[in-house]
């Protein structure tokens, strides 16, 4: 398992909101106790909101704000694609503008979080990825608010594409990694898709109700079963 692919797999453990010992996550990530560790220094490295110590356990505590600013999701995503840009040109300059930049915002986030001033949103994942998973997301927040079914193209880890069809209940953001939760109509079960890949991505005509075992709180449910 490649290690982008690991700390994505953390996040989803993590999510709960509750304890995880590193025992127990290297246990089900199949890894030692000590890439646990460097792997959750990563994760808080890149700004996304873990707290925790060896020896006592991590968990994700609650989104980000920053004050006085608060950031709507689609500003934060304006945010990210433009230093996901800047961070793949050439320009040495405007690279380290967007260092610079991150650094700045790390310094105005709330004084509780743990995480030092390292340079938010540049340890995890590379940029192209996060410049990647922005092509949709007009289309992913429309079909979430208007219920709308979507057929994708979704490629896993090793790159093998398969189609889909889905019901996208939320997107949600993970130091610079965007993930939609839904309910995918080919494997009858919730999965949560990386946004960075979808390679194709086509709005239906049907639309879909909320039911039964199929809502976004039936997929909160499950997902605190399953830690």
């Amino acid at each position: 398992m490649r290690r982008t692919d690991r700390l994505f797999d953390l996040i989803l453990l993590l999510r709960d909101g509750r304890l995880h010992r590193a025992e127990d996550l290297a246990r089900r990530l199949e890894v030692s106790v000590r890439t646990i560790y460097r792997d959750m220094e990563t994760l808080q490295l890149s700004g996304v909101p873990v707290e925790g110590e060896r020896g006592m356990g991590y968990m994700m505590t609650a989104p980000i704000t920053l004050p006085p600013l608060n950031l709507t999701l689609v500003e934060l995503e304006a945010l990210h694609l433009g230093m996901a840009i800047v961070g793949e040109v050439a320009d040495e300059e405007l690279q380290k503008a967007a260092q610079s930049l991150s650094a700045k915002i790390d310094a105005v986030l709330p004084e509780d979080r743990t995480t030092p001033p390292t340079g938010w949103g540049f340890a995890v994942y590379p940029f192209k990825d996060a410049a990647s998973g922005f092509r949709f997301m007009p289309q992913l927040r429309t079909a979430i608010r208007t219920r709308q079914k979507l057929s994708i193209t979704y490629a896993n880890a090793d790159g093998a594409p398969s189609e889909r069809v889905i019901r996208p209940l939320q997107m949600e953001y993970w130091g610079r990694v965007w993930t939609v939760s839904a309910w995918c109509e080919l494997r009858g079960d919730f999965r949560v898709f990386r946004a960075d890949r979808i390679r194709a991505l086509k709005p239906m005509a049907e639309l879909f109700v909320e039911e039964q075992g199929k809502s976004l709180a039936d997929f909160v449910a499950q997902q605190k079963a399953n830690c």
